[in-house]
């Protein structure tokens, strides 16, 4: 069915049949709400057979059926309000196209969220509202909880990792005098680029984490809470314990979510099985331990569709793995595959040749357009859907170890909010990296809705960028800097040696160093200066701190930048 989300809890559809009971039901929906009254076409199904099908299929079923042209009344609002909120969710309403289910959805969401997140949910699933507006609008938003505890701060970051800690860095690095907030609820920060490295036996889990009071700058004030709601129309966040926060500009850089559950059969195999993942901590001590086991077999890697962090990370652990099976002596046992949904190795095409080279001297078996579908862990067999042309075709196959790269999403947070675009990431300007919307709000990291790279190394370049633009807002002046989407990924082709691919917007190079230096279209053996003082500073070592080596930001170009 061609369901289209408003939120994680809703969903919205044209006309259901009864043969579309069993998808909505594998998509993971637990109630059909029907607003279409019967008679309105003579091939509509009636509704009493979409409940009978409904509950024969386990799924609750209710009806308030508005006629085609008219706007719902207060009862229906009413109605709709109660059974969203206590028939099981996820919930699909449904009438002729899915307009009246959508436009019933933001009438009765009215009062609960704010205005602008009810309109920018709609404008995302296609649903026209506009001759609703002033309706929701004239509904007062909720009250805050308890607001003893609010705080206000010139600056409000939401997220204390790479991107929120580093622009906290970069801004007290030019006003030390500044009031800026840090929400972030976990007391651990995490260096994710290395646990590649630990699942290759270059690193040690323990090295790539340290206690979050450790990173983070002592002249900002840590609000130990996590985000609930934004309030961009008021200038407000509520946190989950219900405090409400203020702000004169507010930077977003909540990172990006990994649905691990997205995968049937993932999650419940992951760390066992032979099945692992390097992008989560507690699992890529698991990867080296399954290369070091394997001795023959077959090893399968996958990357699912972007966007995704750290791109070159699934190709990644491929070359790692293989380099040490090479140097065990064992690689010609093993069957090695690289299963990605891409549709080529590599997003820049200057950097694909000496990867290849790679993928032929490690004899690994390449399948592009190829996305794992569902998992069977203590069978070991891994189902993909394998692009044929125009058509996609399932393919089973078995496996001695998988290791698995899970799709990924902005944060719900974000997506149920008026900050996201129609992707459902923050929608900033790809320059400035303030909002098209709120100019008094900035992202960076994972979270923006660019064509940049989400990796460490973007942050490393937006930071500044943000800062920059951030206090020439308190300033009452538009942007000053411009980020030209920089990205890097330095892919580990084999213990000790890179090819560092840095690009920016279009896929153009942008190396940091001279290439006599340092040719990152050739695999480079790592010189000693290299891992002692430009790596670490590109990261932990540097850039949480506000040091800002070689990335000064660059003056904003009116007519480029907007």
């Amino acid at each position: 069915m061609p369901t289209r989300h408003l939120t994680d809890s809703y969903a919205i559809s044209p006309q259901i049949a009864v043969q579309d009971i069993a998808d909505l039901k594998a998509e993971g929906f637990h109630t059909i709400l029907c607003f279409r009254p019967d008679g309105e076409a003579p091939d509509q199904p009636e509704m009493k057979v979409i409940e009978a099908a409904a509950k024969e299929a386990g799924l609750a079923f209710a009806a308030i059926p508005v006629k085609s042209g008219t706007v719902p009344s207060d009862a229906q609002i009413a109605e709709t309000r109660q059974i969203l909120a206590t028939l099981p969710a996820p919930v699909v309403g449904y009438c002729r196209s899915g307009t009246r289910a959508g436009q019933i959805w933001a009438l009765a969401e009215a009062g609960k969220r704010p205005a602008a997140e009810i309109f920018a949910a709609t404008e995302r699933a296609g649903v026209d509202i506009s001759r609703l507006r002033t309706r929701i609008e004239q509904v007062a938003a909720p009250a805050a909880a308890p607001r003893k505890d609010a705080a206000h701060f010139q600056v409000l970051i939401i997220g204390g990792g790479a991107g929120g800690l580093s622009t906290a860095g970069s801004l007290l690095k030019r006003n030390r005098n500044l009031s800026i907030g840090v929400v972030e609820p976990s007391n651990e920060h995490f260096y994710q680029p290395g646990w590649t490295l630990v699942g290759g036996g270059v690193f040690q889990a323990a090295q790539t984490r340290r206690k979050e009071a450790d990173v983070m700058p002592k002249d900002v004030v840590w609000v130990k809470q996590a985000a609930k709601l934004f309030r961009p129309d008021v200038r407000e966040v509520v946190l989950t314990d219900g405090t409400v926060v203020s702000y004169d500009a507010l930077v977003v850089a909540t990172g990006i979510t990994l649905n691990w559950d997205a995968i049937p059969g993932l999650a419940e195999t992951l760390g066992k099985n032979g099945v692992t993942s390097n992008y989560r901590f507690d699992l890529a001590p698991y990867t080296w331990q399954l290369v070091q086991q394997l001795k023959g077999g077959t090893a399968i890697f996958t990357q699912p569709p972007m966007p995704i962090k750290c791109a070159g990370a699934p190709q990644k652990a491929v070359y790692l793995s293989c380099d040490a099976w090479k140097r065990r002596g064992v690689l010609d046992n093993i069957s090695v595959e690289f299963d990605t949904a891409t549709p080529g190795l590599f997003g820049v095409k200057d950097f694909v040749p000496p990867l290849m080279e790679y993928i032929k001297r490690y004899h690994v078996g390449l399948r592009t357009g190829s996305k794992l579908v569902e998992v069977d862990g203590p069978n070991r067999k891994a189902v993909f859907e394998r692009k044929v042309g125009e058509n996609a075709e399932r393919v089973e196959r078995t496996f001695d170890m998988l290791h698995v790269v899970p799709p990924q999403s902005a944060p719900q947070v974000i997506r149920d909010s008026a900050l996201s675009g129609s992707d459902g990431f923050v929608e900033v300007n790809p320059a400035t990296l303030q909002h098209v919307r709120f100019p008094d709000v900035f992202a960076l990291g994972d979270v923006i809705g660019t064509s940049c790279a989400k990796t460490a190394a973007a942050v490393r370049v937006q930071a500044p960028v943000v800062a920059t633009n951030v206090l020439a807002f308190l300033k009452h002046q538009g942007p000053v800097s411009e980020y030209e989407g920089y990205g890097a990924c330095p892919l580990t082709v084999e213990n000790g040696r890179i090819v560092l691919a840095e690009f920016s917007y279009g896929g153009k190079l942008a190396p940091t160093l001279p290439k006599w230096l340092l040719n990152g279209q050739k695999p480079t053996r790592l010189a000693w200066w290299l891992k002692k003082y430009i790596m670490p500073l590109m990261y932990w070592d540097g850039m949480l701190k506000g040091r800002e080596l070689m990335v000064a930001p660059k003056p904003l170009n009116v007519k480029k930048g907007g």
